[in-house]
């Protein structure tokens, strides 16, 4: 099961009079990835290099920002792929010493600098949620509110008309055990309709 991070999380790496600042951040997408990078630019005018990996819904990237190729985005990206992160980005800001470390030193830097943020990095498993709309007889609400509650569910909105309308929100492996759930307490007089975006 894929994971994100709970908030942003740094780390600093001193190898050879080179200084390694990692970060590794929950992102929606590349736009919100690349936001940051740049923010850290600002922030580091004088940095040698800002190197970045990201993974976040099915897209990524791998950018070594002038290192030799191979030797920071994607070891970076490696690290992310290893840990079966989404919605994450890695940025390394590097501030170049003086002693060149060589390709192998380079991936061991830029991957450490990564592997160390997420030691001390909150993750948290992404499930695949579902939306539901049931529609119930008004002496029937309060039933499939409580049930709503009692699976965890998050109850998006309330209508109503001739009969009550909830739609819910819930994770995709529960919406089975939750629609017979709910279709056993309404004891048939319960109709799921299609969800709004459906």
């Amino acid at each position: 099961m894929p994971h994100t991070l709970a908030a942003p999380v740094e780390s600093r790496l001193d190898l050879k009079k080179s200084v390694f600042l990692g970060l590794v951040a929950p992102v929606a997408d590349r736009p919100a990835a690349q936001a940051l990078v740049e923010a850290l630019r600002v922030r580091h005018p004088d940095a040698a290099h800002v190197c970045w990996a990201l993974l976040a819904g099915g897209h990524s990237a791998a950018v070594d920002d002038g290192e030799p190729g191979g030797t920071a985005g994607r070891p970076m990206l490696d690290v992310l792929r290893h840990q079966d992160l989404d919605g994450v980005v890695a940025i390394v800001v590097r501030y170049y010493g003086g002693v060149k470390l060589g390709a192998g030193g380079l991936v061991r830097a830029y991957t450490d600098a990564v592997a160390q943020a997420l030691l001390k990095a909150e993750k948290i498993a992404i499930r695949a949620s579902v939306t539901l709309v049931a529609e119930v007889p008004y002496a029937l609400e309060g039933t499939l509110r409580r049930l709503i509650q009692q699976a965890g569910a998050r109850l998006d909105e309330v209508g109503h008309a001739r009969a009550v309308t909830l739609v819910v929100t819930l994770p995709a492996d529960e919406a089975a055990a939750f629609r017979t759930a709910a279709g056993d307490a309404c004891h048939g007089a319960l109709r799921w309709l299609a969800p709004p975006d459906a």
